[in-house]
């Protein structure tokens, strides 16, 4: 049985060249209020759109995200690829903003069968060659909250391209879908996320699930609405498995800064900490780019030598930033 393996490692600053992830990531930004670690998402991308009032929301939101920089800076750092949609939500000084940066603009306001986020995911799919579509997530931020029915459209779409890694992000939680007749192993990264989690059946009824790595474990269940769905449910492992005969939602909640982050005084001549022991956290820090180009260079590299040669790195002063569940 084929095994399908998920991870959260988006949440994390990328890993220098070598040390990367084989997936390829696409960005879909929707129109609901931006996740506080959109930067990284956008950082991570390697194709980025705005699904119609997407553009407003990164016109709006992102320079809050950097209050010491100008906003035209980063409104130009930035810069969607590509605006798709019925267009009726995206202001027009945006548009014309984003159109002379050179973005590309896809007006289908004659598609009205099919939600904004379904088109930008079908442009991704026909934008991407048949031998990058097996490496390829789709991270689709602002796509839970606001009105339910938009909500509940987003699910859809995981529905419609089930044979896609899509992923619908809020700043509380990540929803992805488990297809059925798969062996899934989830790998949970506990400074970023968890451990709320749950698994949903969508489309029909799930006569037999089973998992491992939960504290309520499911073992050959039926799962229904109406009757037994796993909600509320508790990440105990470092890999959850899951099998199903039919698709499953997986939620997963994700950690907001107060419940990640510490900081720790170190000096790195004292030796009286073991820095193998150190689970570095850097989710947190694309809004502070020399912080988190320090961290993230010993987060995956493992060095021994904590100094940094960046000139206002909080290495220089023995600060860490660390997990604080750790």
């Amino acid at each position: 049985m084929e095994v399908v393996h998920h991870h959260s490692a988006f949440l994390l600053p990328p890993a220098p060249a070598g040390h990367r992830t084989s997936l390829s990531y696409a960005l879909v930004v929707l129109n609901q209020r931006l996740p506080r670690f959109a930067p990284l998402l956008w950082q991570h991308a390697n194709l980025r759109l705005c699904a119609d009032g997407g553009a407003n929301r990164v016109f709006d939101e992102m320079p809050a995200l950097f209050p010491d920089e100008e906003a035209d800076v980063i409104r130009n750092r930035y810069k969607p690829d590509v605006i798709k949609g019925d267009m009726d939500s995206i202001r027009s000084e945006v548009m014309d903003f984003y159109i002379k940066l050179g973005t590309k603009v896809v007006d289908e306001s004659h598609d009205q069968d099919t939600t904004d986020l379904h088109k930008c995911v079908s442009f991704i799919r026909d934008f991407t060659s048949d031998l990058d579509k097996s490496r390829l997530c789709i991270l689709v931020a602002g796509a839970l909250g606001g009105r339910f029915d938009h909500e509940i459209g987003n699910i859809n779409v995981l529905c419609r391209f089930k044979n896609m890694r899509i992923i619908l992000i809020s700043d509380d939680c990540l929803i992805h879908l488990l297809p059925e007749g798969k062996s899934h192993e989830i790998h949970i990264l506990p400074s970023v996320v968890g451990p709320h989690c749950g698994l949903i059946p969508i489309g029909m009824p799930s006569k037999s699930t089973t998992t491992t790595g939960l504290q309520w474990n499911i073992n050959g269940a039926e799962m229904h609405f109406g009757g037994l769905i796993s909600t509320s449910n508790i990440a105990k492992e470092d890999i959850v498995t899951v099998h199903s005969d039919s698709d499953l939602l997986w939620t997963i909640s994700i950690k907001k800064p107060q419940d990640r982050l510490q900081i720790v005084i170190w000096d790195p001549n004292d030796g009286s900490e073991n820095k193998e022991n150190l689970h570095i956290l850097i989710t947190y820090l694309p809004i502070f780019p020399v912080v988190g180009t320090a961290i993230s260079r010993i987060f995956h590299h493992g060095e021994e030598d904590c100094h940094s040669d960046e000139p206002n790195s909080p290495h220089n002063n023995g600060i860490l930033v660390v997990d604080s569940h750790g």
